[in-house]
């Protein structure tokens, strides 16, 4: 196989996770429908679900087959029970997504979590395909539309009374949340994009409208 030609297989997976990726926006829609007891009754077992099964691949070797064999193809080289084998993806999404709900009020969740399924998938589809100019350990490409679907996710998302420094704030954590992709740290991104904007919504909401009733969505129901 050329070099080429491995790219744009390599290509062809990642538009195909981003895909599924995306389906995760489903979250924080539904979410904003109904109460966080519903959704964490609806999250809790089908984090357990995916969980099990990461776990059973990354011990059981006849699991590790079978799973390889159906799903390998959209694998990331670290998620590969041959190559030590991390949670995949999907698994870290939905604990990403019980965390937010357990922790954040609900219009700080639907943002948060709604820039993580869309721009963090934004950024991977131009990083690969666009991205020439390194941006701390992604590309320049690949972060600015990060930050850009991120101002539109802001600008869609429910707000409390839709005040124009409600839109600050959530453009101001969109630009933390756009620099904590960049830097690539550590910590599964599914995890460290939605508190970082999660949390920085938050103290700004503190900060700046403090008298604001930041769990005005929750009484909606």
């Amino acid at each position: 196989m050329t070099e080429s030609a491995r790219l744009d297989q390599t290509y062809t997976a990642e538009v195909l996770r981003k895909g599924i990726h995306l389906a995760s926006l489903s979250i924080p829609v539904v979410y904003y429908f109904v109460s966080r007891e519903t959704a964490l009754t609806i999250l809790v077992p089908l984090t357990l679900a995916f969980a099990l099964t990461d776990i059973a691949r990354l011990r059981l070797p006849p699991v590790a087959v079978l799973y390889e064999r159906v799903f390998g193809f959209l694998l990331r080289r670290h998620e590969r029970s041959d190559r030590g084998g991390q949670l995949t993806g999907a698994t870290y999404v939905l604990l990403s997504a019980i965390l937010c709900i357990l922790v954040f009020p609900k219009v700080i969740v639907i943002t948060a979590f709604a820039i993580l399924i869309v721009s963090d998938s934004a950024a991977a589809l131009v990083g690969r395909k666009f991205g020439t100019r390194p941006f701390l350990k992604k590309t320049a490409q690949g972060t600015l539309a990060f930050f850009l679907t991120a101002i539109a996710v802001v600008l869609l998302a429910p707000k409390i009374v839709y005040l124009p420094s409600e839109y600050i704030i959530g453009i101001a954590a969109a630009l933390v949340g756009t620099l904590v992709e960049a830097s690539g740290i550590g910590v599964d991104d599914n995890l460290t994009i939605p508190v970082s904007i999660g949390a920085v919504m938050w103290a700004l909401y503190a900060l700046f409208l403090p008298t604001l009733d930041i769990y005005a969505l929750e009484k909606l129901l």
